[in-house]
């Protein structure tokens, strides 16, 4: 079994910075992606941002590629989603998800762990 914490969420204001983080725990070698992902209100979950644990390769959805950032620190098992330039349309509740089968994956079934989420709020 595998554990996901997200924290870091919070309100900033249009174009400012946040970062995100997710703690993962569990067997070792029980994941080998973890990706970001969102929802906002009224819409499905849009995947984000996916980055692989053995090689760091990383992979960004368009809308936010060059403003944001993936990045893990395999020695404390934490994945991070640095956000710049935020807008508010970023608005939404972000979770992180971890994958037990080799490949960056865009979509939320091919996931197979999830964390609770945490909210991100960008005000104009």
């Amino acid at each position: 079994q595998v554990q996901l914490v997200e924290s870091g969420g919070g309100l900033v204001q249009a174009g400012g910075s946040l970062r995100v983080s997710c703690a993962v725990s569990g067997r070792t070698f029980s994941w080998n992606v973890v990706g970001w992902f969102r929802q906002a209100p009224g819409k499905e979950r849009e995947f984000v941002a996916g980055i692989s644990w053995s090689g760091g390769m990383t992979y960004y959805a368009d809308s936010v590629k060059g403003r944001f950032t993936i990045s893990r620190d395999n020695a404390k098992n934490t994945v991070y989603l640095q956000m710049n330039s935020l807008k508010p349309e970023d608005t939404a509740v972000y979770y992180c998800a971890a994958r037990r089968v080799l490949g960056i994956a865009t979509g939320e079934y091919e996931y197979d762990y999830w964390g609770q989420g945490t909210q991100v709020t960008v005000s104009s």
